[in-house]
């Protein structure tokens, strides 16, 4: 499964991926904003991992996000279970010579609709951390709302800040995209 964008792909990570991860992930101002679990510093270990990982995974619902043939970001979505089975929750990040060209919100709006077009899902969330401008401005310009704020909800190298939650629902998606 290949989702073509403007200059970019999205597919599975695949073997081969590895360097080009590293070097992208390997980055204080990438993994600033982003859960503990993505480590920094992103080692050759990490990204072998994470390949092996993310190859066989079924369904698909993690991309390498790959320019000019190299993978140097990732976005993805997380499917929830039990009575919140209707909801998933999807994440990303791109290396930084890539970032302010547009990619990160032309990659959200098409996972956005390959989520809700593959998935029976009716909600799609995300939580960015409230000094996360850029990130921020992607939701925002993907159709994403602002529900919450999580007030000092989570601390990132030290420092205490609130998550902002966003949310957009599978109708709205629609009718946006018809507008």
């Amino acid at each position: 499964m290949e989702l073509q964008g403007n200059g970019f792909l999205l597919r599975a990570w695949q073997p081969g991926d590895e360097a080009s991860l590293q070097k992208h992930a390997d980055n204080p101002k990438v993994s600033a904003f982003l859960r503990d679990r993505f480590p920094y510093p992103y080692t050759m270990e990490d990204a072998l991992f994470w390949v092996n990982l993310a190859q066989n995974q079924q369904p698909l619902t993690t991309f390498a996000i790959v320019v000019n043939g190299e993978a140097c970001g990732g976005i993805g979505v997380e499917l929830f279970t039990g009575e919140s089975r209707i909801t998933a929750e999807i994440g990303y990040w791109l290396g930084e010579e890539h970032w302010g060209k547009g990619l990160a919100t032309a990659a959200v709006k098409l996972v956005t609709t390959y989520a809700f077009e593959h998935f029976s899902l009716l909600r799609l969330e995300a939580g960015v951390y409230n000094r996360n401008t850029a990130s921020i401005r992607v939701l925002e310009k993907a159709g994403y709302i602002q529900e919450a704020v999580l007030r000092r909800s989570v601390i990132k190298n030290g420092e205490v800040m609130d998550k902002y939650m966003y949310a957009i629902f599978k109708d709205e998606q629609l009718n946006s995209q018809d507008a």
